[in-house]
């Protein structure tokens, strides 16, 4: 059994460790709220500018268009988003999963890929993996998705895939449902997709385009694919926070635990010094008589 002056310094040490664990998941929740109500709030905008996609597509304004051809897929590249910091769960585990999962599908399809990878820790682990070609990594990108370097991830892949570099373009995420829901998945910003349908709000079967949907699509597609790579960031980010809180509470309960566990062995411990002192003055008390 451990002294009484080493469990106390254990329990100083796990004291420390949960207080430590405990800001991080004030910390974390903090930011999961931020992340929640932008990643929400940038739903109803992509789901609109989808639906509007859609309809243009069904009245064949993309046809033709070279965002929006599909040719047979020999290259790809992989967008892959992860986190800059540890101590998240298994959020960059997961991400790295689905990653190497896609990399063996192209491998057993013969299909060469490309990676951009947006986070400290997917781009350390890209540089392990073998015959991986890395076309920029991107570390520490602000909360606020909006600035340069978003333009030039997004700008990359549309580059590449103007130039017949990549014949598809897919993002590798943690998209967010709840709290305590998070999945990786995989959506494809290139070719540019959409779902035809005739089911769409009548206010956008009335819109009127001018001077025409053929004129405009360009600007509406950039905004599309932009919205989905936006959705990807502010998803990952979400289920970032979110994921690292239950890891700090988890964490947290832990030590709490064990500090209680660790005080009940001190206590047996003091407790058997003490009954050991007792029982030691009682035999010199008995040898002295």
């Amino acid at each position: 059994m451990a002294s009484t002056q080493q469990l106390k310094s254990r329990i100083r040490s796990v004291k420390s460790t949960k207080q430590i664990t405990k800001a991080m998941q004030m910390v974390a929740a903090s930011k999961m709220r931020r992340a929640q109500e932008a990643t929400k709030s940038s739903q109803a905008y992509t789901m609109a500018a989808r639906e509007l996609l859609t309809y243009l597509a069904a009245q064949g304004a993309t046809n033709g268009h070279k965002w929006f051809t599909v040719r047979p897929v020999k290259s790809r590249l992989l967008i892959v988003i992860a986190s800059d910091k540890g101590l998240a769960g298994a959020y960059n585990a997961n991400i790295l999963k689905s990653y190497v999962h896609e990399l063996k599908s192209d491998d057993a399809a013969n299909i060469a890929n490309k990676t951009i990878a947006v986070g400290r820790k997917i781009a350390q682990a890209t540089t392990r993996i073998k015959d991986t070609e890395i076309v920029g990594t991107y570390e520490d990108l602000p909360d606020h998705f909006s600035g340069a370097e978003f333009h030039a991830i997004l700008n990359t892949a549309k580059d590449m895939f103007e130039a017949n570099q990549v014949d598809a373009v897919d993002v590798i995420f943690t998209r967010f449902v709840s709290s305590l829901t998070q999945r990786a998945d995989v959506v494809r910003l290139f070719p540019a997709g959409f779902t035809p349908t005739d089911d769409v709000q009548s206010d956008i079967a009335e819109a009127k385009f001018e001077p025409s949907p053929k004129q405009i699509i360009d600007d509406i597609a950039y905004r599309l694919i932009s919205a989905r790579l936006f959705q990807a960031l502010t998803d990952s980010r979400a289920s970032e926070h979110s994921m690292r809180m239950l890891a700090m509470k988890n964490a947290t309960d832990n030590a709490t635990d064990l500090v209680d566990a660790l005080t009940l062995e001190m206590n047996k411990a003091r407790q058997a010094a003490i009954t050991q002192e007792l029982t030691e003055i009682s035999a010199g008390v008995e040898a002295m008589q």
